[in-house]
């Protein structure tokens, strides 16, 4: 246990002594959706910047009474790395709020590099993504057995930031799968003319979700063939996303995991289950 203590805890007292910056998924909005870790990082932050055009102002109770609390929605990427270098300097802990899951569209890598330049430890904590809650709300799973076991997560191009070639929406709707579309309301007619371009036929379900997990939350259930008028009718021109796929209408299959006839690990098939189940399958080769 000396020998741990020795090589140990020099190495934590040097990484507290340069700073380090936690970068905090804060989910979608609802501050109940908070992972233990993403609230015990803002507990324990000295800075805590936070997105509120973004992010419920309940997230903030879990921050220190001491805490010094920036908003982020009138700074530039500039004033946020100002704050990493003194963190850096003198040896702050910085919780970095992002919407969402910081691993999509949130600016993050840029800071993470920022922050190595810096020398700033860094650690990301992983956040209930968008998606998965207007799921959850929807009361639909994404990926149904025989009909989309694929999620293609993606923005319209166009917008101010441009797409890389081949990232179109029209061509990831000719996979025909589920499909879950941020960043894309400004700009309906143009979404629901790529999606019937790719492939998707006029009846193809489509869930809109504004403000999902908030108090203002809505959301309304259209096709591909109503979803410009659905969006021009309820004014949605931001924070709304989209999913779309002939998974969210789908029902009369079921999965193979919990089937009798199927077998793992700690579960043996039924003989005349797995039979049928293998008959089923050669049926459909």
């Amino acid at each position: 246990m000396t020998g741990d203590r020795t090589t140990t805890e020099p190495v934590a007292a040097e990484a507290a002594a340069r700073g380090r910056v936690t970068v905090v998924g804060a989910g979608p909005g609802a501050a109940d959706l908070l992972t233990f870790r993403a609230a015990r990082a803002i507990a324990e932050a000295d800075v805590v910047i936070w997105a509120a055009s973004l992010v419920q102002e309940a997230v903030l109770e879990h921050a220190r009474p001491d805490a010094e609390v920036l908003d982020s929605a009138a700074m530039s990427l500039e004033d946020v790395v100002a704050v990493y270098a003194r963190a850096a300097r003198e040896g702050l802990h910085v919780a970095r709020i992002h919407s969402g899951d910081p691993s999509l569209w949130g600016g993050t890598q840029e800071q993470v590099d920022r922050c190595a330049e810096l020398g700033l430890e860094v650690e990301i904590v992983p956040g209930v993504p968008a998606f998965s809650a207007v799921a959850a709300l929807a009361g639909r799973e994404l990926t149904i057995p025989e009909v989309a076991q694929s999620v293609v997560l993606t923005r319209l191009g166009g917008g101010k930031t441009p797409m890389p070639p081949g990232e179109e929406v029209r061509e990831f709707a000719r996979h025909g799968t589920t499909m879950a579309l941020f960043l894309s309301a400004a700009r309906s007619g143009q979404l629901a003319a790529e999606l019937r371009e790719g492939g998707y036929p006029e009846d193809t379900p489509v869930v809109v979700a504004y403000q999902a997990t908030w108090p203002e939350e809505l959301l309304l259930r259209c096709t591909v063939g109503t979803l410009e008028e659905t969006v021009k009718e309820h004014r949605l021109w931001k924070h709304t996303l989209f999913l779309v796929g002939p998974a969210l209408s789908a029902s009369g299959t079921r999965s193979h995991l919990y089937h009798p006839g199927h077998f793992h690990g700690y579960r043996r098939a039924e003989p005349a289950a797995r039979r049928a189940l293998r008959a089923r399958r050669a049926g459909r080769d």
